[in-house]
């Protein structure tokens, strides 16, 4: 999953930076799960677009994942010029998250 967000993001956006974690481990979903995810996106395709489009943007590219493997996604989108004034990864702009289930046959298996 994750590789496919990768790629998916690059071919859309063609970011100058795109850092990618993978935050299911935090969460109750079996060891090795991909399925809560936070991206940095920095690209000149967000000029002149408010964050609310922007962030529509990265859902397009990801419209197949965020309908099936992953549950929770925080999104940082910035241009270039947003990136240089303030590189800081850990600021959570907003998360798409559909509400949380725990599979309890999933967590014995």
């Amino acid at each position: 999953v994750g590789s496919a967000i990768r790629a998916k993001l690059e071919q859309a956006l063609s970011p100058q930076v795109l850092e990618l974690r993978n935050e299911s481990s935090g969460h109750a979903v079996p060891p090795g799960s991909e399925t809560h995810f936070r991206v940095a996106v920095v690209s000149s395709r967000f000029e002149g677009l408010n964050p609310l489009q922007r962030h529509r943007l990265v859902h397009a590219a990801l419209a197949e994942e965020l309908a099936g493997p992953v549950h929770a996604l925080a999104i940082q989108a910035r241009t270039p010029a947003q990136w240089r004034d303030n590189p800081n990864l850990d600021i959570m702009v907003t998360r798409y998250r559909r509400p949380c289930q725990v599979n309890k046959h999933l967590l014995s298996a």
